[in-house]
């Protein structure tokens, strides 16, 4: 079996998603390993599970650093140090300098709550009920500098119902979520989906 892709995982909440994806890892034949859990919220919720799933983490707050690019630079220092191959963005708040995402742009992903490129940026599930949409649903994608870009490595829809509200909304999309992530990263580390610039 081909060696497994050293994968990181960026939170700043309660990592549901990062949950999916240690999940995702514990099967031996699954071709990407966890090593290492960042946040830069000490009360998130998903440090907890991680250290309990033995999985290595690590905690900076960003009002500790003078600027951006000076965070940027401590969290690719942690990366270095777990030998990360790539990175899985979940629940991470915080936009990246431009340098440290072209410097990882072809090795990190993010999963975004709509069929982008529809509904980029805050409370996606909102604005989509705002629009009268049919269909919702989540995407996973490379990461660029721009913000909610970049091409789509997967996606996964549900319907949109009567009598729908925000919440009930979300819940639907994150249990597509959990399934479309874990497959997505399956799908980068085994080489099936690759970075190419539109």
């Amino acid at each position: 079996m081909p060696e497994r892709k050293r994968v990181a995982i960026l939170i700043s909440g309660r990592g549901s998603n990062m949950v999916a994806l240690i999940e995702a890892a514990r099967d031996p034949n699954f071709p990407a390993e966890i090593v290492g859990v960042f946040s830069n919220k000490a009360d998130a919720p998903g440090l907890a599970f991680a250290r309990e799933a033995g999985v290595p983490t690590a905690l900076r707050s960003h009002k500790d650093f003078a600027s951006r690019e000076a965070f940027d630079a401590e969290i690719c220092a942690i990366l270095a140090g777990w030998n990360t191959e790539l990175v899985c963005l979940a629940g991470f708040m915080r936009i990246f300098s431009t340098g440290f995402a072209a410097n990882w742009t072809g090795r990190m992903l993010n999963i975004h709550p709509s069929l982008l490129p529809a509904f980029k940026g805050r409370k996606p599930q909102q604005q989509a009920l705002d629009a009268g949409v049919t269909e919702a649903g989540c995407t996973v994608h490379w990461v660029i500098p721009e913000l909610d870009d970049g091409p789509t490595i997967l996606q996964r829809t549900v319907p949109v119902l009567a009598g729908d509200d925000e919440a009930s909304l979300s819940a639907r999309i994150l249990a597509e979520e959990h399934k479309a992530y874990p497959e997505a990263l399956r799908l980068v580390a085994t080489g099936a989906a690759v970075y190419r610039a539109d």
